[in-house]
């Protein structure tokens, strides 16, 4: 199944996810569907919320990049109940843009380096250490998780000066690729 993605303005996007046990119903079938709809939507990364699921599970798949970036070449993984436990005082400014907000990106200052604890598709406990792309990816997805999207992260001044696309967007009033649901 590919699902639809939900757009700015819908409130899931701005809920606390909530953690799920290995009890939680189709879960595999979930997280192949999520990666159906990642790559038909071609993002390199997808949390439940943006499916219109309020759970702690997200997705990347860095693949699609491995023809210019060759470590990314098996870089796909899932994310189960996920907790940053160290971000780095170190932050670099890249440009972002979202699934969930089509036709915009902005720059957000994120850390460059992160320590995550998380679970696999397996229920197989991590605690991995990321940097650079791979940590500003999974920063993204993991604040869909907490109730936010990078728009939070931007000045207010930006903010401000791309309220009336956002605003459009929560609307329906864009184009896209890929399904959406408002």
């Amino acid at each position: 199944m590919i699902y639809p993605i939900v757009v700015y303005g819908n409130p899931v996007l701005k809920k606390v996810a909530l953690p799920i046990g290995k009890d939680y119903p189709e879960l595999q079938t979930l997280i192949s569907d999520m990666y159906r709809t990642l790559q038909k939507s071609e993002g390199v990364g997808l949390a439940a919320p943006q499916i219109g699921l309020s759970i702690r599970l997200f997705i990347i798949d860095l693949s699609p990049l491995a023809d210019d970036l060759p470590d990314f070449k098996n870089f796909k993984k899932t994310f189960i109940n996920p907790v940053i436990e160290e971000f780095s005082e170190d932050e670099e400014t890249a440009s972002e843009g979202c699934l969930s907000i089509p036709g915009l990106s902005e720059n957000v200052r994120r850390s460059v380096s992160i320590r995550i604890r998380y679970f696999d598709e397996n229920w197989v406990e991590h605690v991995e250490e990321y940097s650079k792309f791979p940590a500003r990816a999974i920063q993204h997805e993991y604040d869909h998780l907490e109730g936010h999207v990078y728009t939070d992260r931007i000045s207010l001044i930006r903010k401000q000066l791309i309220s009336k696309k956002l605003v459009a967007i929560s609307k329906g009033k864009f184009e896209c690729a890929y399904k959406t649901r408002l």
